[in-house]
């Protein structure tokens, strides 16, 4: 089955973005209340890049049930497309968000992940995967092929986004991480997931390392502190953008749907410093506003230019 070439209404376009995993029902407990949205790192990413106009397509799987149907109306209200063979599963997957007073969330999942293979015939201009959907088995086979297919035709973007409680060893865990990373292009982590992954090396000593794996970039989220991105020529820190915060669910997933706008708008730079400046000052507004609402709620383009004023990302437009 052909998952890169889909469009909504004509068979034939070619994708700009075309994300690879779980999506899932964010079950967001606190001491008031208990609400369900729909969730999941790369699902996020999709919805975000649906929000700022991107043309994108998810392939994830899912079930034909209540919560199902839920997550492809939400991602439809954004303009993302659900890539056939995403209706796979019996139940579809959930995650409780447990939220702290200080807006940090811990979680428990009730998931699982298959994916058929597919041979693409023709790939989008950027394809991004991560978290769960590269480490749990059997669907991680999947996007490792697709990986293995796709790298050498468009740019690669890999966000791990670790989750302890759904991994095996740690050990397992890494080799899995530095198979995926020489077929991508671009990883990007949290602090914490760098520190998981590499506890005994600091910050700057991880980012050389996964740059020495293969990735030509990796940006590090620090929360409150930016974020780093580093080349093998450059290591540019960029602040975050002060915020009241609700909570960061999908804070990590909006800086990421951001960063890729930015890939597709960049022009031909490259990833020289001032463009990874303005990739990171965009990623970061878009990462301030989605903290400042309840939930996985991503900026669209226009709330993005707003925050950004006269540093306004330059618009997208489809190929």
């Amino acid at each position: 089955m052909d998952y890169f070439k889909t469009a909504r209404h004509d068979p034939h376009q070619t994708l700009d973005v075309m994300v690879v995993g779980e999506a899932l029902i964010d079950v967001v407990t606190t001491s008031q209340h208990q609400v369900e949205h729909p969730g999941g790192s790369p699902a996020n990413v999709a919805y975000g890049l649906g929000r700022l106009g991107v043309t994108t397509g998810l392939l994830t799987a899912i079930a034909p049930d209540a919560r199902g149907v839920s997550i492809e109306n939400h991602l439809r209200s954004a303009g993302v497309m659900l890539l056939p063979g995403s209706r796979s599963l019996a139940r579809t997957a959930s995650a409780t968000a447990t939220l702290e007073p200080d807006g940090s969330a811990t979680y428990e999942f009730d998931i699982s992940w298959d994916l058929s293979p597919t041979a693409p015939a023709c790939f989008p201009r950027i394809l991004h995967t991560g978290s769960i959907a590269t480490f749990l088995s059997p669907g991680a086979g999947a996007v490792k092929s697709l990986l293995e297919q796709a790298h050498r035709h468009c740019m690669v973007t890999y966000d791990p986004n670790i989750r302890p409680a759904l991994l095996g060893s740690h050990r397992e865990a890494k080799a899995i991480f530095e198979e995926l990373v020489p077929l991508t292009d671009v990883v990007k982590l949290s602090d914490e997931d760098a520190r998981w992954l590499y506890p005994q090396k600091s910050l700057d000593e991880a980012a050389a390392h996964i740059l020495g794996l293969g990735a030509e970039l990796t940006v590090v989220t620090r929360g409150a502190q930016g974020s780093q991105f580093t080349t093998a020529a450059a290591n540019v820190s960029v602040p975050a953008v002060k915020s009241e915060v609700a909570d960061t669910i999908g804070a990590g997933d909006s800086f990421m749907s951001a960063l890729i706008l930015g890939f597709l708008t960049r022009g031909t730079e490259g990833f020289a410093p001032a463009v990874l400046d303005q990739l990171g000052h965009t990623a970061a507004a878009a990462a301030a506003i989605t903290v400042q609402r309840p939930g996985a709620n991503p900026p669209t383009l226009e709330e993005l230019d707003a925050a950004l004023g006269a540093q306004s990302v330059a618009h997208y437009a489809g190929s």
